[in-house]
């Protein structure tokens, strides 16, 4: 099973079928192709900056290797590692994009497939009866003295 979040524009709301024309779902975790084709892939999701600096930095580590006289295997090595790192966050950099560009995460949805996480993402968004879940701190009245650090402040009774 995956996550996928769920972007929409910003004024989009829920059970607006047409707000969801524009959604885009991102899937969390490992992405192979982005591992294999790292600058290719960053220019087909049109996140043309996150391009540009991985194109820097796999630039940047070709041309310091060569300065410093690395060996072959050692920049092989390093150059799986970095790819490594861009499989690891190119979803990351994605829904980042898209917070920047208006289009914030507006719900996560755990499926087996895309399919099914568009299904699924599509069945919340639409039905009405189905609201954003919110969390709230019940109020106790009980006063803590907020000079305190730390994760167990006494009130004055407890000392």
């Amino acid at each position: 099973m995956r996550t996928y979040t769920l972007h929409l524009p910003d004024g989009a709301l829920r059970g607006d079928a047409r707000a969801f024309d524009d959604a885009v779902l991102v899937p969390d975790g490992f992405s192979w192709p982005a591992f294999a084709f790292s600058v290719v892939w960053f220019l087909y999701h049109r996140l043309w900056l996150a391009a540009l600096l991985v194109l820097t930095l796999l630039g940047g580590l070709i041309l310091g290797g060569r300065l410093v006289g690395m060996s072959p295997i050692a920049a092989t090595v390093i150059t799986l590692l970095a790819s490594l790192l861009i499989g690891l966050e190119a979803s990351s950099l994605r829904r980042w994009t898209y917070a920047r560009n208006g289009r914030p995460a507006r719900d996560a949805v755990v499926a087996a497939s895309s399919d099914e996480a568009e299904a699924k993402a599509i069945t919340r968004w639409l039905d009405p009866s189905i609201a954003p879940r919110t969390t709230t701190v019940p109020t106790t009245g009980r006063r803590f003295d907020e000079s305190v650090i730390g994760l167990f402040p006494f009130s004055e009774g407890h000392r």
